[in-house]
């Protein structure tokens, strides 16, 4: 063919180039991403051939994607070394958009994104993107096979194109683009290498931006474990997370089934939210075949792994027929899923292989914990057993878990027990640890805000209760005979509390001695099923919701020599012996973190004072 012949755009190709113009990306500068795109495929279609076929034109020729940036003339080039394409392929391939037909295609987009989705890889449209930025695109390509002619290929992405015999072509396909008057930015050197970079770093052969090579870091998550050295991970952190540091864990996990599954990642060594100020957005950058598809995909992993750095790369993607989104929501939820459950369990096999690392990371990511407790249902067992906690068997500063909770409790003991205050301090001050001291009982410290929705979410461990040590529920043991100690008969002790009842009225929905104080003289109890914390209390008002109110229970100690007073001056002085008695209820309810405002307290205190200086 010596002539240049002229091909018309039939109808259904113009309706397609306008929807890829105009509407199918979002994004310009994805153009240069397919682009290279197809040429490493070409490439690597290539490299397979050349195990089959001995005679292949310019068979010697390196397999690398070359792009040239040039300012003044306002054009990219793109040239690769893969099969090329026959007159007949670029027919084909370049103008009827794929071997089953264009009207197919249009069919299968207005059939929904489910169809649009299944034809990824069945049609080239990632080609025409190119016309997005360019007014005029010239293809120049030889074939692979020794008897193949040069061509060139030449459109503006309107009426049609034309093809035309190019002496002295190399084997593969040169792709010139004239850019646009209002797209010439994409001909500057640094905006190409920023994209390349971007989108396409890990593209399998080397890619050469005006002579020099671009993608120097290698994809080390399609690699063998055995073949990276510490270093290298290092590196690649740095890179794909822009980090200085080095990474507490990496974790290299590769899948076949359920889904074919290639992912690295990497812990970093600080919060990246501290102090809680301002939500990141996902960290683990998501890949089809080496392409860069999502830099922050939201809905891959749960929001609780924003932390996280690294990649998912997946075959199995199922991308919309641009490759800028995800389609099958279910598929890409069981990717998720995977890849969250292994590192459970990655987290888990560490924390129990070095307690103390683990502690540094639990330091500095615990809230993220908290927060998949509280609203990761799906994985909500296996965060549990990762939470930490200061308890009344260990030191002060020493963490424990919820496991080893578990193997310390006593034969006949039902359930766990915790308390949740401000500090360890004001725990171990307060009258509820008494009882389960005075057993033996172990009690779990929480004292962080967040704690409480943790709490309010996490019902059960391991098909025991979380139970409150200041519930009113409770049936403990007898405890050990303690020493002797003078006491309010029993009668003495149902005759007092009748009396405080009578006192506090509605302030208390009861009144009753019990056995689970040691020190102190009353306790505010609340039934499990009302309790509702400050944290909890605060946010409905904030949303200005009447929280629901609480049913106060006052347990009172027949030993402590407080009750045992107040019991007999309640004849000689009944009105010091009723303010002493509000004064307690005061003091019960601060202890529980019941009081949404203490100034209200200081009244009564005032007068309690007062009465202490009378003569």
């Amino acid at each position: 063919m010596s002539e240049s012949t002229t091909h018309t755009f039939q109808a259904e190709v113009r309706q397609l180039l306008d929807i890829v113009i105009n509407s199918l990306y979002t994004d310009r500068e994805i153009f240069l991403r397919e682009l290279v795109s197809n040429a490493s495929d070409a490439q690597e279609k290539m490299r397979h051939l050349q195990q089959t076929e001995r005679n292949v034109f310019q068979g010697e020729a390196a397999l690398e994607i070359a792009i040239t940036t040039d300012e003044e003339a306002k054009t990219i080039t793109i040239a690769d070394r893969g099969l090329g394409m026959t007159h007949e392929e670029l027919v084909t391939n370049l103008g009827t958009i794929a071997h089953s037909g264009t009207k197919a295609f249009l069919q299968s987009l207005e059939s929904g994104a489910s169809a649009a989705g299944n034809v990824i890889g069945k049609f080239g449209v990632g080609f025409y993107s190119v016309f997005m930025v360019a007014d005029k695109v010239d293809v120049f390509t030889r074939s692979w096979q020794p008897d193949g002619t040069g061509l060139k290929w030449s459109s503006d992405g309107k009426g049609g194109y034309t093809i035309e015999e190019a002496e002295d072509q190399d084997r593969g396909t040169r792709i010139v683009i004239h850019l646009k008057g209002d797209q010439q930015g994409f001909a500057e050197k640094w905006k190409a290498q920023e994209l390349l970079k971007r989108y396409s770093n890990f593209v399998p052969f080397p890619i050469l931006l005006n002579g020099e090579r671009t993608n120097t870091v290698e994809a080390l998550w399609l690699k063998n474990r055995n073949e990276i050295t510490d270093e290298q991970y290092n590196e690649f952190y740095k890179f794909i997370a822009h980090a200085w540091d080095e990474p507490r864990y990496r974790l290299h996990f590769n899948a076949d089934a359920p889904l074919a599954i290639n992912s690295l990642l990497f812990v970093p060594q600080d919060n990246p939210e501290p102090w809680g100020m301002g939500q990141t957005e996902p960290g683990v950058a998501l890949y089809c075949r080496r392409v860069l598809i999502d830099p922050h995909p939201k809905g891959l992993l749960p929001d609780w792994l924003r932390f996280l750095r690294g990649v998912i790369d997946s075959d199995d993607l199922p991308l919309n027929i641009s490759r800028e989104t995800m389609q099958d929501s279910a598929l890409i939820q069981k990717l998720g899923d995977v890849i969250t459950k292994r590192f459970l369990k990655f987290l888990d096999s560490e924390a129990k292989d070095n307690a103390e690392k683990y502690s540094g990371f639990y330091a500095q990511f615990s809230r993220f914990i908290k927060e998949g407790a509280i609203t990761d249902h799906k994985h909500r067992e296996a965060l549990a057993k990762l939470l930490r906690f200061e308890s009344s068997m260990t030191e002060e500063g020493n963490l424990t878990g919820l496991d080893e909770y578990v193997t310390r409790m006593k034969e006949e003991q039902k359930d766990i027990y915790y308390l949740q205050a401000p500090s360890r301090a004001s725990i171990e001050s307060g009258p509820y640890l008494e009882a389960f001291k005075a057993r033996g009982l172990e009690v779990i410290y929480f004292t962080e805000p967040v704690d409480e929705y943790v709490l309010s979410s996490l019902n059960e461990y391991s098909e025991k209760k979380l139970v409150s040590a200041d519930s009113s529920d409770l049936d403990l043991p007898d405890a050990p005979d303690a020493e002797s100690k003078e006491s309010l008969s029993d009668s003495e002790a149902e005759e007092f509390s009748t009396w405080m009842k009578d006192t506090l009225g509605d302030a208390v929905e009861k009144v009753a001695p019990s056995k689970r104080l040691v020190d102190s003289p009353v306790a505010a109890l609340v039934p499990e099923g009302q309790r509702m914390g400050p944290q909890l209390r605060a946010m409905m008002k904030t949303m200005k919701q009447d929280a629901p109110a609480m049913k106060v229970e006052l347990a009172i100690n027949p030993k402590h020599p407080l009750i045992i007073k107040l019991a007999r001056a309640r004849h000689s002085r009944e009105d010091a012996a009723k303010l002493i008695a509000g004064q307690l209820l005061d003091t019960a309810l601060l202890s529980a973190g019941l009081v949404e405002d203490p100034r209200s307290v200081v009244s009564r205190l005032n007068k309690v004072l007062e009465l202490a200086l009378e003569k």
